[in-house]
């Protein structure tokens, strides 16, 4: 294992590792432990008692946090006609078609966040897929971001949609707001995505549903949340 630095060492004496905090306290400690030179983001990484080997145990989905992430979010549409307009209209960072899968291709361009698409596009995105795909760029149905309402995609985007999927560890970590954020904000965002994730309990999941819940700032020490209320 890697020896952790100094300030690190500093910053783990903060937190009770026996100790299974109320969310509203462990935010306000993943704020305080915090300490790097720039706005860490704080991370909401939840365990689920499912296992993702099995389709009908996945857990994914997309949420709109009431207050965003904190980061500026670039889009990228792929259109034509009338949605690229709209796209454009909407404020979209890149609008285009067949010509953006060139660029993406020859030039390894990933100068955005996240990709949007109507749905008659997605058979000319599918040449992308395995660079898209690694990334978690892939535009999906189920995130809202295949969709004829190229609008209203757009502005949850930039407003803090953010999509939640389990990894290999049956495990989901997802950003949820800024170290500069006020402790109510990241409460009530840290409460959006939790209940966005128990309504995609699946029916197969058996058991306890979350089976720990940990918050940290991106350099800080991660603080277990007491999950028995949770679910």
């Amino acid at each position: 294992m890697a020896k952790r630095g100094k300030r690190y060492q500093e910053l783990i004496k903060l937190v009770d590792k026996t100790k299974l905090y109320e969310p509203e306290e462990a935010l306000n400690l993943s704020k305080e432990t915090a300490k790097a030179k720039f706005d860490e983001t704080i991370e909401l990484h939840l365990k689920l008692g499912v296992d993702s080997r099995h389709a009908d145990q996945q857990v994914r989905g997309a949420v709109v946090l009431p207050h965003g992430t904190g980061k500026t979010v670039r889009t990228l549409v792929f259109a034509k006609g009338d949605k690229a307009k709209e796209a454009e209209d909407s404020g979209s960072d890149f609008v285009g078609a067949e010509e953006l899968v060139q660029k993406i291709q020859s030039e390894n361009w990933f100068d955005y966040d996240v990709i949007i698409a109507t749905p008659d596009m997605m058979g000319v995105i599918g040449r992308l897929g395995r660079v898209l795909g690694p990334k978690g760029l892939m535009p999906n149905p189920k995130a809202g971001t295949v969709t004829m309402d190229i609008a209203k995609a757009v502005q949850e985007a930039k407003a803090g949609k953010i999509e939640y999927r389990l990894d290999k560890t049956n495990i989901i970590h997802c950003p949820i707001g800024k170290a500069s954020f006020e402790s109510a904000q990241l409460k009530e965002n840290f409460e959006t995505l939790v209940s966005a994730v128990i309504k995609a309990k699946p029916a197969a999941a058996k058991g306890t549903y979350i089976r720990s819940c940990t918050v940290a700032a991106s350099m800080g020490p991660g603080i277990k949340v007491n999950s028995s209320k949770l679910s």
